[in-house]
């Protein structure tokens, strides 16, 4: 049996949460991105996402003796009193009721993602289980469409051009509820971890990088997603910038530029030309359109500027206050600003303050720590991280996210991460040899363990 779902003790000798709360996590990954209750009707009436929820949350609880003190994490603090303030305001907001019967079940199911990886995710192995699922469904959701496009002519959106003319954009499958925007923000979130956990591993993963890779650029292509493009150009300087082949990427760059460039049509050229004001269509107005919007939105927001409108109601407050269309936000922070207020900015920002903090000071250990092979996939993840982050700071200008997973996921991680390293930085010091073991695959520690008998190699 995998040892990763095996209950007693993780890697370093403590008591983990138990392998089956971590296989119905590693369930519940696959029932959210995938969306099995969209693609098996039946399934979906259960509601198998909150059921999933309330079943780990009461696993956790039965189990809450093996993670004392997880509290004390400033991070989990800054959050917590943000929940806190959520609560407390409730009362106070334009419509509680709508929060309540409308929007509070997304915003659980998002904010779980954040407790769930830092409780859960207890191993160095759980975390590479983890990272794995999590990738592999982020794929999953950009090939489908993709796959779909080229045999069926799938598209799933479109854009108006004006004059009556309207240019196809691809968006997820049918049985994902993504839209083109949200379909280049996937596919920039798992190009990170592609480059830093992917190709620097073994000849069969350099293969898979340089088979999919392609794939997920064209799909951004199609895509038209102008934020997602300048999310991808952060992820390539934060790349370019820790590399030391600078001048090989650069040519690199110049030939996928140029293959890009030929692969797109002209209504696809025109979009992201009008980025730099030099579309010859409605693309120009569209995207001066989302600036105005974007300004629109922070004038709701201070309209009702101490606790906002509440949880999950902008797209309410658009069409009552504004008289516009019922959409979400535009700009994650002008979406905070509106739901919660001045206050409620306030203390999201401390939270991702923390989150900064965090890996600014794991980055300052890694480059501290002596180099080994065993801190290869930290090292690595890191890096992924760090990419990450400034992706996803750029990209909220550009899209919203109250109620959605990815900054909470991202703590999580964070947290994981800096607890998985300080554990592996202490077992170098104390034992190197068991350090050196534990990074093995399991047969090759057996196998070693077989080898070392043979040559009666003796270990203090």
């Amino acid at each position: 049996m995998n040892k990763a779902f095996v209950r007693p003790t993780n890697s370093y000798g403590q008591t983990a949460v138990s392998g089956f709360t971590f296989f119905l996590f590693m369930y519940f990954l696959l029932d959210f991105f995938l969306r099995f209750s969209a693609r098996v009707p039946a399934y979906g009436v259960l509601r198998p996402t909150l059921l999933l929820v309330l079943l780990i949350t009461l696993l956790l609880i039965f189990q809450k003796e093996k993670f004392k003190g997880w509290t004390n994490d400033p991070v989990v603090q800054a959050m917590l009193v943000f929940l806190g303030y959520l609560v407390v305001s409730l009362p106070l907001v334009e419509w509680p009721g709508s929060v309540i019967r409308n929007n509070l079940a997304d915003f659980v199911k998002a904010i779980v993602f954040l407790f769930f990886t830092l409780l859960i995710i207890d191993s160095e192995k759980r975390l590479k289980i983890f990272l794995a699922v999590f990738v592999g469904c982020q794929l999953v959701r950009i090939l489908e469409p993709l796959f779909m496009n080229i045999t069926q002519g799938y598209w799933g959106s479109k854009t108006h051009l004006g004059g009556g003319e309207f240019s196809q954009r691809l968006a997820g499958a049918p049985a994902d509820v993504i839209n083109p925007n949200e379909l280049g923000f996937v596919i920039v979130t798992a190009l990170p971890f592609l480059h830093y956990l992917v190709w620097p591993g073994r000849f069969i993963g350099k293969l898979f990088y340089l088979a999919v890779m392609p794939a997920l650029l064209y799909a951004l292509i199609l895509t038209q997603s102008r934020g997602a493009f300048l999310a991808l150009l952060v992820v390539a300087w934060m790349i370019f910038k820790e590399s030391n082949r600078k001048m090989g990427l650069i040519v690199l760059a110049i030939a996928i530029s140029i293959a890009g460039w030929n692969v797109m049509t002209s209504e696809q050229k025109d979009r992201y030309l009008s980025l730099v004001g030099m579309s010859e269509s409605a693309n120009t107005a569209s995207a001066e359109g989302r600036l105005r919007g974007m300004r629109n939105e922070f004038n709701l927001g201070l309209s009702r500027p101490i606790v906002g409108h509440g949880l999950g109601t902008t797209p309410e407050a658009k069409v009552n206050v504004l008289g516009s269309r019922s959409q979400a936000a535009h700009n994650f922070y002008a979406e905070i600003l509106i739901e919660t207020g001045i206050l409620g900015l306030v203390f999201f920002l401390r939270f991702l303050m923390k989150v900064y903090v965090k890996f600014r000071d794991n980055n300052k250990v890694l480059k501290n720590a002596k180099l080994s092979n065993t801190l290869r996939f930290y090292q690595n993840l890191n890096k992924a991280l760090i990419a990450l982050f400034w992706m996803y700071v750029v990209y909220s200008t550009n899209y919203w996210g109250l109620s959605q997973y990815y900054w909470y996921l991202y703590a999580g991680i964070m947290i994981v991460f800096s607890k998985r390293l300080s554990e592996k930085l202490k077992a170098t010091e104390s034992d190197p040899h068991k350090c050196e073991e534990l990074s093995q695959p399991r047969f090759g520690r057996i196998w070693q363990k077989h080898r070392e008998a043979a040559q009666g190699v003796v270990r203090s």
